[in-house]
């Protein structure tokens, strides 16, 4: 029996997508399918059809009660997966970022009591109820732009309750808002000022009382460290994440963003799906990260808004056969744009990506880093039906601060439409 779907996308001038298996690396992350004069139809949500819709007929029926979508003068792309936020979060950082733009290092920040450990004080005295109205708000911002799967990180309270509080309050947001959202563990962002003089009996704490709790509750799928200068070592960061690993926490990090600091070793030995940022990345980091698999997730945005002077190596990442995802990195203080978009210009224009290798690195490759590829990533059947639609051609997504986008569809319902 043919299946009768009840949501279309129809007379697009473009449908792109990536297809088939991911990641995608090398010469194949900037291969996409292109269609003209096709649709893409869904039932329940999940996609039953994508092809010309000449041949639709032979494959579908139509419901009466169809929703149709006319996608004429548009390109039709996934649904945008951003594989790296900060979005629960209480306060701000104007100041610092004022501080920046005077001259400010991000770690001159730190140093001085800013930063992470700011956002942290402000964090602690939020209630899970604040914490959901305030992320939001930012996730409404984040699907306008046209993101309908992210993944959220905790790691603003650095005590156990504070933790399992955001993370609480990320199980709501999924419940509540359409971007399908996919929890990360993130005790191990800082050493909170009270443990400073006794580091170790922070890291006890994470290993020994915080994963088991988020393991207890299964409030994560995901386990980070924030492996840098600064903030923890190496042999730290395995600790911790071995310590997730043994819980069902698989491994993900914070890697060689402020220096050259073992990120991409430790990721590689742990089996890590990711290792992001990556500003500071050797050719020999990123043999190993090939060798073992493992995702580069970039964060153009990051690099910009903390004034960095540099950008992560994309072209170098490609070219040594690492699959490479780019994120918004939402945050109070270096992710400040919700906008997929915007990181897939600063991708092409900062990180020399060309545009095709930057849309699969925001959707399909995105959602491999998230272990999610399965179901979201591309337009393709047995998928859900998460789309956007474009005004015009691709290159408008390039456009920053125009409205180059006019629907977003998620799950097969219309959740943005800006006509």
């Amino acid at each position: 029996m043919r299946p009768v779907a009840d949501f279309l996308i129809e007379h697009a001038d473009l449908i792109a997508t990536a297809t088939g298996s991911a990641p995608k690396r090398g010469a194949a992350q900037r291969e996409l399918l292109t269609l003209r004069d096709s649709i893409i139809a869904s039932r329940d949500g999940v996609i039953v059809y994508v092809g010309p819709s000449a041949e639709a007929g032979n494959s579908i029926d139509i419901s009466a009660d169809a929703t149709r979508v006319d996608a004429a003068g548009c390109t039709v792309v996934p649904g945008f997966v951003d594989p790296h936020t900060h979005v629960v979060y209480a306060g701000n950082r104007d100041e610092e970022l004022r501080r920046r733009l005077s001259g400010a290092t991000y770690e001159e920040i730190a140093a001085a009591g800013g930063g992470i450990l700011s956002t942290m004080n402000a964090t602690r005295a939020a209630s899970e109820t604040a914490l959901v109205e305030a992320a939001r708000a930012r996730l409404d911002a984040m699907v306008a732009a046209g993101t309908t799967t992210c993944e959220i990180k905790s790691g603003y309270g650095l005590t156990t309750d504070s933790e399992l509080t955001q993370l609480r309050a990320i199980r709501q947001l999924d419940v509540e808002h359409p971007i399908d959202i996919v929890p990360t563990f993130l005790g191990a962002h800082d050493v909170p000022p009270e443990c400073r003089s006794r580091r170790l009996d922070y890291i006890s704490t994470i290993v020994d009382e915080m994963i088991p709790r988020v393991a207890e509750e299964r409030l994560a799928a995901w386990c980070d460290v924030f492996c840098d200068r600064g903030y923890f070592s190496p042999e730290e960061s395995i600790t911790i994440l071995e310590a997730g690993s043994r819980a069902g926490l698989r491994p993900r990090l914070h890697a060689d963003e402020l220096a050259s600091s073992g990120g991409c070793r430790v990721a590689a030995a742990v089996g890590a799906r990711s290792a992001d940022h990556l500003v500071h990345v050797s050719e020999s980091d990123a043999d190993a990260l090939a060798s073992a698999n493992v995702c580069a997730t970039l964060l153009p945005t990051a690099a910009f808004y903390l004034k960095l002077g540099r950008f992560a190596p994309a072209r170098m990442l490609i070219e040594h056969g690492v699959s490479v995802a780019i994120a918004t990195d939402v945050n109070p203080g270096g992710g400040l744009s919700p906008s997929m978009p915007f990181a897939i210009a600063l991708a092409c224009f900062g990180m020399h990506m060309t545009l095709e290798e930057a849309l699969v690195a925001a959707t399909v490759n995105a959602a491999w880093s998230l272990d999610v590829s399965d179901r979201v990533g591309s337009l393709e059947p047995g998928k859900l039906m998460d789309a956007v639609i474009v005004r015009s051609g691709l290159t408008e997504l390039l456009r920053v601060g125009t409205h180059a986008i006019r629907c977003v569809v998620k799950r097969g319902s219309l959740v943005v439409d800006a006509h």
